[in-house]
């Protein structure tokens, strides 16, 4: 299903990526983690790639993962997804579901436009759709303005072994 977006006099084509869509998101998610990860474009991830193939083969049909894309009159210019994942139920968490967004990405020349926060808002609201109470995410420099404004908070609790 594709939307138009209307930013500031701009329109932007927006979709639900499906199963079709997967070579796109498997590139669109190497074109993340170089940014994010500050990787150069001679690093190598075939593993990587053919690992996020079948990620996105499973988990789009399955419906774990839900990704959007943004294209300005055909061009590639920004993603997000979502994946769900189901821990035990808390307290605070009855249903013990949760989500976490992932591939958040605009081009360069478009950001800072509003692309982003519309990309996080149809993800959002695919969370609550689905009953979701909790929703996390890691942000970059770039992007934790954004997720501050939306109402993203820093987590203090949590702790990880690396």
């Amino acid at each position: 299903m594709q939307r138009e977006l209307i930013i500031n006099d701009s329109i932007f084509q927006c979709k639900k990526a499906t199963i079709r869509d997967i070579d796109e998101l498997v590139e669109t998610r190497i074109i993340v983690l170089r940014a994010a990860n500050k990787l150069s474009d001679d690093v190598d991830m075939t593993k990587v790639e053919k690992e996020s193939y079948a990620y996105y083969k499973k988990a789009l049909e399955n419906g774990e993962h839900i990704a959007y894309l943004v294209y300005d009159n055909g061009k590639f210019i920004g993603a997000g997804g979502i994946s769900f994942y189901q821990v035990m139920p808390t307290y605070h968490n009855p249903t013990g579901k949760k989500a976490y967004i992932m591939n958040m990405y605009t081009a360069p020349e478009y950001r800072r436009q509003g692309i982003a926060l519309h990309t996080l808002d149809l993800l959002v609201k695919e969370a609550k759709e689905q009953g979701v109470l909790q929703i996390a995410l890691e942000a970059t420099d770039i992007g934790r303005s954004l997720y501050k404004r939306y109402g993203f908070v820093k987590m203090e609790n949590e702790m990880e072994l690396l």
